[in-house]
C-alpha cells in the first residue's frame, strides 16, 4: 500500500484553505444567480455573479433550482439517524446484522467580496456499528471552493478531503442514498466536482469497512474568448489511502490497494445558440499504484453536446476515443497483452436533469477508467445513477434513488482478488417531514449487492467455498437540524 502519513496531509489542506479564504471565490456553481447581485456590507461593490450557462467542459454545472441573489452566510447543523443493517461489515456471504447509530455535525460557509469568494462545507462526526469488530468508526469530509473572477473568465481552486470507513456510491457510509439529502459533499457546491469526479477522481466503490482517506485537488480555469466561445483547462490529483485491511468469510486479510491520479483536460466551447452549446476536449489521466510496475496513462479526445432550458432542463453527452498506454503485461478486458501494449478504446458521459411540474429527475451515465477502487490496479468502469425526488404535500416529500457500476480489472498484477470484473449496485427509497423551518426527520430503506464474476473472489490462497457477492438491506431513520442562515453581510 502506499506509505502515506494522514499527519502530513491534514496541515496541507488546512493551508491551501487560507491561502485560497485570501484570495478565493465562490459563487454557487450549481445554483448560479438570476437576480441583480446584493451588495456585501461596508463595499461600494456588488459580490460577484456566475454565468447562467457556463461552457458544457467547465467543472461547474448549471442546477434546476430557483436562482437568488448571492450573499455571504454560515449555517451549521446537527444530524442523527439510527440504521438496522444486515451486513453492516459489507462482507462476502454471510450476514453480520446489526445497528449503526451516527452522530454527525456540519457547518456551511459562504463568504463573498468584489472579485473573490470562499465556500466551505464541513461535515464530520462518529458511526458506532453495533459489531465489536468495527466499533466505533470516524466520518469526517470537508470541501471548499474558492474562485477569483475577472471580465471574461475565473480561476477556481476546490479541494475534497474524506475520511470513510466505507465506500461512498450510494453514500453508504451516511446510512442510505438520498437520506441525507444535500449535505455533505455539496450543501453549497464547496469542492464540487460535480460528474467530473469519475474522471478526476474522489470517488470509491467496492467492499468492506475499511478506514480509507481520499483527498481530491483542483485548479481549473475558464476564459471567455468572444460573447459565444471559450476554452476551459483543468488539472487535478488525487490521492486515496486504506488505513487497513478488511476480513474475508474465511479469515483472511484482504489488503486493498491505494492509488495516486492526476488527470487534466483542456476543451474549445462554442455557443450554436441561447440552448445549444458544442465542445472539443483532450483529457489526459495518469495512475500510480502501490504495487511496483502497475501504472498507466491514458489519452481522451471527446465530442460533446449540451441543450440548456434554464431552470428546466440541462442535458449533456459527450464520447470519443480513449488511447491507453501500460507498462507492464496486462489483462485488458479479458484479453491477455504483452509488455508495453496501447488499447484503444472509448470513453465519455451522459447527463440529464429535468424539473417537471411538481417533481425533480436526474440521470447520468458515465464510462473512464478508474483507481479501481483498491481491489484492482485500475479498472474500466462503467456507472449510472437515477435521482428522482417529489414533494408529496407542503411538509412532505419522496425520493428515489438507485445506481449500477461495472468495474473491469485492466491489469492483472496488482489485484488483490481472483476476479476480472464486479457489479455493484444499490436502490433506495424514502421519505423527508419538515417540523418548522429548522427541523426536518426522514426515513428510508436501501438494497445494496456487490457481485463479482468469479466463483471465489478472495485472494490466491483463499480456499475452497467462498462466495462472490455480498448483500446489504439498510433501513434507517434520522433527524437533521439545520437553522437558518446566519448572514455576515
Amino acid at each position: 500500500m502506499i506509505r502515506t502519513n494522514p499527519e502530513r496531509i491534514s496541515p496541507m489542506l488546512v493551508l491551501v484553505v487560507c491561502l485560497a479564504g485570501m484570495a478565493g471565490a465562490q459563487s454557487d456553481q450549481s445554483q448560479p444567480a438570476a437576480a441583480a447581485p446584493v451588495a456585501v456590507f461596508g463595499q461600494e461593490n456588488p459580490a460577484p455573479t456566475v454565468n447562467e450557462n457556463p461552457p458544457i467542459s467547465a467543472v461547474d454545472q448549471p442546477g434546476l433550482e430557483p436562482h437568488a441573489a448571492p450573499e455571504s452566510f454560515l449555517v451549521p447543523g446537527l444530524h442523527f439517524s439510527e440504521s438496522a443493517d444486515s451486513n453492516q461489515v459489507n462482507r462476502l456471504g454471510g450476514s453480520s446484522v446489526g445497528s449503526i447509530t451516527r452522530g454527525l455535525g456540519s457547518l456551511a460557509l459562504q463568504r463573498l467580496w468584489k472579485n473573490y469568494g470562499l465556500a466551505l462545507d464541513y461535515i464530520g462526526g462518529v458511526a458506532d456499528y453495533s459489531r465489536s469488530q468495527v466499533g466505533v468508526a470516524q466520518l469526517q469530509q470537508l470541501d471548499f471552493d474558492s474562485r477569483i473572477i475577472w471580465k471574461r473568465g475565473q480561476l477556481g481552486i476546490r479541494d475534497a478531503f474524506s475520511y470513510q470507513p466505507e465506500g461512498s456510491f450510494g453514500a453508504g457510509a451516511y446510512g442510505g442514498a438520498g437520506a441525507l439529502g444535500s449535505l455533505g459533499a455539496g450543501l453549497l457546491g464547496a469542492g464540487g466536482f460535480g460528474e467530473n469526479s469519475t474522471f478526476f477522481g474522489a470517488s470509491t466503490f467496492a467492499l468492506g469497512t475499511t478506514p480509507r482517506l481520499n483527498n481530491l485537488g483542483l485548479a481549473d480555469v475558464v476564459e471567455n474568448l468572444t460573447p459565444k466561445s471559450a476554452i476551459t483547462v483543468a488539472a487535478g490529483y488525487d490521492l486515496v489511502h486504506f488505513m487497513g485491511s478488511s476480513v474475508s468469510e474465511t479469515g483472511e486479510n484482504i489488503s486493498f490497494i491505494g492509488s495516486r491520479q492526476f488527470s487534466a483536460q483542456a476543451a474549445y466551447d462554442r455557443i450554436l445558440n441561447p440552448k445549444d452549446q458544442a465542445a472539443l476536449s483532450y483529457g489526459y489521466q495518469a495512475f500510480d499504484f502501490a504495487v511496483t510496475g502497475t501504472d498507466f496513462h491514458s489519452n481522451i479526445i471527446q465530442a460533446m453536446y449540451g441543450h440548456r432550458i434554464s431552470g428546466r432542463m440541462n442535458f449533456l453527452i459527450s464520447a470519443g476515443p480513449q488511447f491507453t498506454h501500460f507498462s507492464e503485461p496486462v489483462n485488458f478486458l479479458g484479453l491477455e497483452l504483452p509488455l508495453g501494449v496501447n488499447r484503444i478504446g472509448v470513453a465519455g458521459r451522459v447527463l440529464l436533469e429535468y424539473r417537471l411540474s411538481k417533481a425533480e429527475l436526474s440521470f447520468s451515465f458515465l464510462r473512464y477508467q478508474t483507481n479501481g477502487s483498491g481491489v484492482f490496479a485500475g479498472a474500466q468502469s462503467n456507472i449510472a445513477r437515477l435521482q428522482f425526488t417529489r414533494p408529496i404535500n407542503r411538509v412532505w416529500d419522496m425520493f428515489l434513488d438507485g445506481g449500477y457500476a461495472k468495474n473491469s480489472r485492466l491489469q492483472a498484477a496488482g489485484s488483490t482478488v481472483n476476479a476480472t470484473a464486479y457489479d455493484n449496485y444499490y436502490g433506495g427509497v424514502g421519505v423527508h417531514r419538515q417540523f418548522g423551518r429548522s427541523l426536518r426527520a426522514y426515513a428510508s430503506y436501501q438494497f445494496n449487492e456487490l457481485r463479482f464474476n468469479n466463483a471465489c473472489p478472495l485472494s490466491e490462497t483463499a480456499t475452497t467455498g467462498c462466495s462472490n457477492h455480498a448483500q446489504r438491506q439498510i433501513g434507517t431513520i434520522g433527524l437533521d437540524w439545520t437553522p437558518r442562515p446566519i448572514r455576515l453581510d
